[in-house]
């Protein structure tokens, strides 16, 4: 299936869950991501969800990454197809931009080299690993700045596809993807 029919299909299919399955399922997600060898590790950048786009509840996995005392980054958009990352520490101030995205008004700003993990929204992937997002290119922008090892996790509540028929050489693969029944490892 091509990217532009995988995001209205699961744009679709993601405005069907209702707020007690998302949340459900975004608590599964967070306890599924313990089973990952990750947890060694010192910082990892998260998104922050986009609750009318019925994103994945990214507050769970927050409350386990601050429970192990990891360094939390946050993204912000900062121009075309470009995110900064801010630490998150107590007085990070944190507001909707105008795509109602939850993001840093400023702060520490971290390298993109320094990030070990990056949790990654998505709308689908397939059964290698490739991903489809909002069609922006933010996050393959993004992650080619980040360093050659850096831990690509894709967040979905739904099974993979079996291909993705135009991904192309500026497509990022991921290394996993967790969905609230499996772990899926590429």
């Amino acid at each position: 299936m091509f990217k532009k029919e995988l995001r209205l299909n699961y744009i679709q299919l993601r405005n069907k869950v209702s707020s007690k399955e998302l949340q459900d399922s975004s608590i599964q997600i967070a306890n599924k991501l313990l089973e990952l060898p990750i947890w060694s590790l010192n910082f990892y950048h998260i998104f922050l969800t986009i609750s009318e786009k019925k994103e994945i509840d990214t507050s769970f996995i927050l409350s386990i990454l601050q429970g192990k005392d990891k360094n939390v980054v946050l993204p912000k958009m900062t121009g075309e197809h470009t995110l900064a990352n801010y630490l998150l520490t107590d007085s990070l101030i944190i507001k909707k931009n105008k795509w109602n995205i939850p993001e840093p008004v400023n702060g520490i700003e971290i390298s993109s080299k320094q990030i070990d993990v990056v949790f990654i929204p998505l709308l689908a992937y397939d059964s290698i690993g490739n991903r489809v997002g909002y069609g922006k290119g933010y996050y393959d922008v993004f992650l080619k700045k980040c360093a050659p090892d850096v831990i690509k996790i894709g967040l979905s509540l739904f099974r993979p596809e079996d291909e993705i028929s135009d991904t192309n050489a500026n497509d990022i693969a991921l290394d996993y993807c967790v969905t609230p029944e499996q772990v899926y490892k590429f």
